[in-house]
């Protein structure tokens, strides 16, 4: 199976994007997702399918594919390239039509002439037809009616209804062809304000992609050497080109500094503005700001392999999902067009048969029916609402994978945290080591959150006999002669693992001599495994690796050789700045918060205490974590914030699991929420944004739905003319468009 993501033009609706999955779907197509707001469309081929004969096929359903092959014939220029250039041109012969109607009492004589009425009305109704009637028609072929159909029905029905009067002589008595002409330039009008409207909701998204097309300062060299700078596009750099960034230059692909040093703004990633500083090997982020100094680099990631590129992916993909709440309005608008339909002509039955009134006053207020109810407010409702909070989402650092997590996000009702890494910074300093029984302090620094929570990302310890007050024996049969001989042991164990605290031991006890092992391995629950060329087996591990050697449970690291203790390594961790706060703001929107460690009680109370957590479940394997969370879960629905691999499997069983963006892989691929400035400082953003996204979804389709159940039985009573329908049909659009933008600037915290 081929992954196809295509551009699709021309998609003014739900019924659109149904009409295109439907068509997908009957050429087996799998996993399609259409998003008529971005005009995203993708699905998986297979390799029986012409990708070539999918877009041709899109083409005849009236809609325009993109494909991204430059080789694509050029389609045929149409004379009106947008809704405002249709609305001009039909303007200009509606207002002579409608012009005695605007001032009472004035009748220009020629243009009451039936003949110089359906001259001016046949170029709007030309134009209109080209327009609606050719969309209406392939909706009806391919069985997915739009709301193009109304529209085609109404302005064909006063204009056939006009001509047949003037055929018979009687034109005075049946001239509607201003009805015809208005109706058509009025919904052009709204037509082009619904979609200016929509394109406000991807705002934030046309900023983040705005910035991966930048100019780049590319640095080659001649065969003597020396170097040249030339100017290139960003889209056309390769992984492995050398540029040069200076002082105000956007970057333009993620790269990694081989010179100098910067201060980078972050913010179109992150959220932050605060610039980060950058030295040599640090990463730098496509898209972010060099605030000042200047910087050799070489490119690490282009198009959608970049975090731009992911961001973006990601997030045009969670548009494309439907959450729960869009598939009763989509059932709805399924049937919504032909049920108009009836209701037109039952409205022109009961008006003419019951009613008593004349031919055309029931056929105006049939017409009056179709041309005001909008199928689109409806498949309109959600989408808006979903792309501006997942663009505002992006633009503060969250990522949500899916639509869907934004709506289960407003009946989150307890968040449990992981503690290293998630409520820590995750940056450890050794404080201490012991090697033959022999203690020595590193350094003075305090411990503010020592922790034993598995040096490799294992389980803590579960052994709960009294702190001892001396420590206990170490066996000397083969124990390292002198405190840099354990630290080889400890680096070469170390260095193989990406948990925070074996890359600080790794880090601070770099050598160059380091044991080249036989078999290495990252043991889950347990730590670091591994086997030198003489068959010794070394582990580097929590407590529980060392219980029945020592007593002493208070350290974080132990390392053994074929069952005998070395020595140990205290490390410590400080707490994110940012989780006080953080924890505060969960507290008063009523959320209760709970913390899910794998560490030792005692410490993880501590952290609890001076953070205000509400609950302590300490001591905890991986696997008892998962059962935890499934039963947190189970009473009532609940987020999970973690960042390491034993963190994953909670991760992907919580009903929403986020992530921080300096979290493991593991961890980050198991969440649906992707926390992007390197802290919690926007998971009460993320919290927020779900909830009023979700309020912003529940309001526009509340609009909706009045709308039409007040609209259509006012049509059909006989207080709205299809003219005056005809606007306010369009202005619906607009009104949840308005709504849904408001969620840019909304306070949601």
């Amino acid at each position: 199976m081929e992954k196809v993501n295509w551009k699709v033009e021309g998609m003014d609706c739900t019924n659109c994007a149904l009409t295109i999955s439907k068509y997908l779907e009957g050429k087996g197509m799998q996993n399609v997702k259409v998003n008529f707001i971005g005009g995203d469309v993708s699905f998986d081929i297979n390799g029986n399918a012409s990708k070539q004969e999918i877009a041709k096929g899109i083409d005849g359903l009236g809609y325009q594919v993109h494909t991204g092959d430059e080789a694509q014939p050029k389609k045929q220029r149409r004379l009106f390239k947008n809704h405002w250039q249709r609305f001009i041109f039909c303007l200009v012969f509606t207002v002579p039509l409608f012009f005695g109607h605007l001032i009472p009492g004035i009748h220009i004589h020629a243009l009451m002439n039936p003949y110089v009425q359906l001259a001016l009305a046949l170029p709007v109704y030309i134009v209109g037809m080209d327009f609606f009637g050719r969309s209406a028609i392939k909706s009806l072929w391919n069985g997915v009616p739009n709301m193009n159909v109304l529209i085609a029905l109404g302005a064909t029905a006063a204009l056939g209804y006009s001509v047949y009067g003037m055929l018979i002589g009687q034109a005075e008595q049946y001239m509607f062809f201003e009805t015809t002409a208005t109706i058509l330039t009025l919904v052009f009008l709204g037509n082009w304000l619904e979609d200016k409207s929509v394109e406000t909701t991807q705002a934030a998204l046309r900023k983040l992609a705005v910035s991966q097309k930048t100019m780049a300062n590319m640095i080659a060299y001649d065969d003597k050497h020396e170097e040249h700078i030339f100017p290139v596009e960003s889209t056309k750099l390769h992984v492995g080109d050398l540029i040069l960034i200076k002082t105000g230059e956007t970057v333009p692909m993620d790269c990694k500094i081989l010179w100098g040093d910067a201060s980078v703004n972050e913010a179109i990633i992150t959220g932050e503005s605060v610039p980060v500083e950058k030295k040599m090997n640090d990463k730098l982020i496509g898209g972010s700001i060099m605030e000042s100094g200047t910087v050799k680099a070489y490119v690490t990631a282009v198009g959608e392999d970049s975090v731009m590129g992911n961001i973006l992916k990601l997030v045009k993909a969670a548009q494309a999902e439907k959450p729960p709440v869009q598939q009763l309005a989509d059932e709805i608008s399924g049937i919504f067009v032909p049920s108009v339909i009836i209701i037109s002509m039952i409205t022109f039955v009961i008006n003419y048969f019951y009613g008593h009134l004349t031919f055309a006053d029931s056929l105006m207020r049939g017409i009056a029916v179709l041309v005001i109810a909008c199928p689109c407010a409806m498949g309109l409702a959600t989408p808006a609402a979903i792309a501006v909070g997942l663009g505002r989402a992006a633009r503060n650092g969250v990522l949500f994978k899916n639509a869907r997590s934004l709506e289960i996000f407003k009946s989150i009702r307890q968040v449990v945290f992981d503690k290293t890494g998630t409520l820590t910074t995750g940056h450890f300093k050794i404080t201490g080591f012991s090697v033959n029984g022999e203690g020595a302090m590193v350094n003075n620094a305090e411990k503010l959150t020592d922790t034993n929570d598995a040096a490799q990302g294992s389980s803590s310890a579960i052994h709960h006999s009294p702190l001892t007050t001396h420590h206990s024996p170490l066996t000397t049969h083969h124990s390292p002669s002198t405190p840099d001989d354990f630290k080889r042991i400890a680096y070469s164990l170390e260095r193989y693992s990406n948990h925070p605290i074996a890359k600080a031991i790794a880090k601070e006890w770099k050598v160059k001599d380091d044991i080249r092992w036989q078999t290495v391995e990252e043991v889950k629950g347990l730590g670091m495994k591994a086997v030198d060329k003489e068959g010794n087996e070394y582990i580097a591990g929590s407590f529980k690796v060392a219980q029945g050697l020592t007593e002493d449970y208070t350290h974080n690291v132990y390392i053994i050789r074929n069952n005998e203790l070395l020595g140990w390594i205290d490390v410590a961790d400080e707490i994110r700045p940012e989780a006080k706060q953080v924890i505060s703001l969960l507290h008063s929107n009523n959320v209760k918060t709970i913390l899910l460690s794998g560490d030792k009680k005692e410490k993880s109370e501590a952290v609890a205490r001076q953070l205000g957590i509400d609950e302590v479940i300490a001591e905890q394997t991986p696997e008892q974590k998962l059962e935890k969370l499934a039963a947190l879960t189970m009473q009532e629905p609940t987020a999970m914030v973690g960042d390491g691999i034993n963190d994953a499997p909670a991760l992907a069983k919580a009903t929403v699991g986020i992530s921080l963006s300096d979290a493991t892989q593991a961890a980050m691929q198991s969440a649906q929420v992707v926390l992007m400035n390197h802290g919690l400082k926007n998971l009460p953003l993320s919290l927020g944004l779900g909830k009023h996204t979700y309020i912003t979804i529940q309001q526009n389709l509340g609009w909706a739905f009045a709308y039409n159940i007040v609209a259509i039985p006012v049509a059909a009573f006989g207080f709205l003319s299809p003219t005056f329908g005809a606007l306010v049909m369009g202005m619906s659009d607009v009104v949840l468009a308005v709504n849904s933008v408001r969620l840019n600037w909304k306070k949601v915290v």
